[in-house]
């Protein structure tokens, strides 16, 4: 082992991979976590079995100010350097629905434990309950003032992910250290997160799940859509298509635009098929409330608010007609929720924005403007879509770190 040390701040997924790629090639690792144990985000991911990556990586599941980064860093890593790298350290990998990749155990803490023991078995130290209050650099020599002690190193990893989900341990500390080494930030908001509505039906259909599509506009434009489970609650709306669609929401509402979701609550139905559906239904003889008829087809939760916005205007069976129907059909098909807000970093899986990738050099992770200062993960200026991107995305910076 030579005496060249690096201090890595952040035990998560990032961190930990390159502190174990760095160790094998002989450096002085010691890593610094925040937390009372490593790997909280790790532990909580994938509900508790961990999407470690995706068999389907690809560019386009990744959004930055620098797209050409995300392509420079993803390359020659697709997920078989990641499946190579888990199954060497004996966790068996199985594939999923839509090419999502969990270990076999389907528990993360099977991640976290190999992690923490091939780490370990390397020679990193690993100094939980250690806060870095502060960084500088003088000569060639990093200092860091943290709740330990002082610690100093030739070389420095900033590896403390974004301020999503802070009460795993997400914070703000990795920004305030770039900022203070002379690197600029791309704004940053909460993605993959729930959406909040002000209008009060929500609340009444709160524990509502269909599998939909979601379609956003912004001051009234069409922006993008996305199919998968809506989940109504007492704040607003949640589900798969709505943490697929929450990041182009987030950055809408931070510029002030008026964001609405347009709800298709029977997607599998086309707009023709659902009104020979219902025109089938009618029966003229029956006098049966419009609502109760309704309950035949659709969540009982969800028919007064599609009456209000269907502005049908009969109020029995035998009164209905093709016009009203349509209109019927129209609401179930184009349900309107106008979005507020978002959880915030709280309910947030990651965050757009972070470090300027412009800045960091995406074959070492080395920054541009400090010798020997690193950055990987959730803090550079790269967030992925659902399904393990996220995890590969940050696999692959510690990889590419501990390469060096």
């Amino acid at each position: 082992m030579n005496n060249e040390k690096l201090i890595i701040i952040g035990a998560g997924a990032s961190g930990l991979v390159a502190a174990i790629v760095s160790a094998k090639a002989g450096i002085n690792v010691t890593i610094l976590e925040q937390n009372n144990k490593i790997g909280k985000k790790i532990l909580a991911s994938g509900n508790g079995k961990c999407n470690i990556s995706n068999r389907y990586i690809d560019t386009h599941h990744y959004h930055s100010q620098n797209p050409d980064f995300v392509a420079s860093v993803l390359k020659a890593y697709p997920y078989t350097v990641i499946e190579k790298f888990f199954t060497s350290m004996g966790i068996a990998l199985i594939e999923g629905s839509d090419g999502k990749v969990f270990p076999m155990s389907l528990q993360a803490s099977t991640v976290v434990e190999l992690l923490e023991y091939e780490a370990k078995r390397v020679g990193v130290e690993i100094l939980c309950d250690c806060r870095v209050n502060s960084i500088s650099k003088e000569g060639k020599l990093f200092y860091l003032e943290t709740t330990q002690g002082t610690k100093t190193a030739q070389k420095l990893l900033i590896a403390s992910g974004s301020p999503a989900a802070p009460q795993l341990g997400g914070s703000n500390s990795g920004y305030a250290f770039a900022t203070k080494m002379g690197h600029s930030l791309i704004p940053r908001h909460p993605s993959l997160v729930q959406l909040c509505s002000e209008e009060p039906w929500v609340k009444g259909c709160a524990g509502v799940k269909v599998a939909g599509i979601s379609k956003l506009y912004a001051n009234g434009e069409y922006i993008t859509e996305k199919k998968g489970d809506l989940l109504f609650t007492n704040y607003g709306i949640s589900g798969l298509a709505i943490l697929d669609l929450s990041r182009e929401v987030s950055t809408r509402l931070a510029t002030f635009d008026y964001c609405e979701l347009s709800l298709d609550l029977m997607p599998e139905l086309s707009k023709e098929k659902l009104t020979n559906l219902l025109l089938a239904r009618v029966t003229k003889e029956s006098e049966k409330p419009l609502g109760l008829w309704l309950q035949g087809v659709i969540n009982k939760k969800l028919i007064a608010i599609i009456l209000e916005q269907s502005r049908c205007k009969v109020r029995t069976e035998d009164a209905l007609n093709r016009k009203e129907i349509n209109k019927l059909v129209h609401a179930i098909k184009n349900l309107k929720l106008s979005i507020t807000d978002t959880k915030g970093f709280k309910g947030a899986e990651v965050s757009t924005g972070g470090v300027n990738t412009t800045e960091v050099n995406p074959q070492t992770m080395e920054s541009k403007i400090v010798p020997n200062l690193f950055f990987s993960g959730e803090v550079l200026d790269v967030d992925g879509d659902r399904g393990g991107f996220n995890f590969h995305f940050a696999w692959v910076s510690g990889l590419r770190v501990g390469k060096i």
